[in-house]
């Protein structure tokens, strides 16, 4: 497949719309990462969430919003690596509203691109994802999907990573937001977060549900989703 599209779940191929990738530490599992339906009313999680139609509130005080969602992100990727998601998602201003999951025992039937054909050449040990959805308090919804994808040695998720971070490379396919009850949603790649821990390999993509969070926002949401502990 050439630079600039992507295979969707249904096998379609889309353009990326500019998919952003980030290299982010090393390690041995991988955990693939996006944002789902957000959709809450009257939550007081800490101050909406900058760019979802919402006001400042929130860990940053009389800080920019810039300056403000850096700090909220660095807040919910805390929490998240203590496997507390619920004060994950609060830190930025949301809440999981619901989550769906499957495991199974191989990986390439759920990748496609560079990212097959790496599987194909070192197949993976197991594969957990989830499908999340979150809130804020106006009613804004995005998505997040969550993949660990295990590997027998820390030198393949090395490997791993070098191939799913760089842009065009093909993706692990993140779980049909259909799971939770909504409208199909394709992940572009373009909101990205990605962390190690160990032998795991996080990699998040975000996308708006209803509502409109801003770039900055969904990025922040993705990049906290994939520092969330595997069920």
């Amino acid at each position: 497949m050439p630079a600039g599209f992507f295979t969707d779940k249904s096998g379609k191929v889309r353009p990326l719309s500019g998919k952003k990738k980030k290299k982010k530490g090393g390690g041995g599992t991988v955990v693939v990462a996006g944002v789902l339906a957000l959709g809450m009313v009257g939550y007081g999680g800490g101050g909406a969430l900058m760019g979802s139609g919402g006001g400042g509130g929130g860990a940053g005080g009389g800080a920019s919003p810039a300056v403000d969602l850096r700090v909220r992100k660095a807040e919910g990727q805390k929490s998240a690596r203590k496997g507390d998601s619920a004060d994950a998602w609060r830190r930025m201003g949301v809440r999981e509203l619901r989550r769906e999951g499957r495991r199974q025992v191989e990986c390439l039937t759920a990748s496609h691109g560079r990212v097959r054909e790496f599987l194909a050449r070192v197949p993976c040990a197991s594969l957990d994802r989830i499908i999340v959805a979150v809130g804020d308090d106006v009613g804004t919804s995005a998505v997040v999907s969550v993949a660990w994808v295990g590997f027998r040695r820390a030198a393949d998720v090395r490997d791993f990573k070098s191939v799913i971070d760089v842009d065009g490379s093909g993706d692990v396919r993140p779980l049909g937001s259909a799971l939770l009850g909504l409208a199909d949603i394709a992940f572009t790649g373009r909101y990205y977060g990605s962390d190690v821990q160990g032998t795991s390999l996080t990699v998040a993509e975000a996308e708006n549900a209803t509502g409109a969070f801003d770039p900055e926002a969904l990025d922040a949401l993705a990049e906290v989703a994939a520092y969330l502990p595997r069920p």
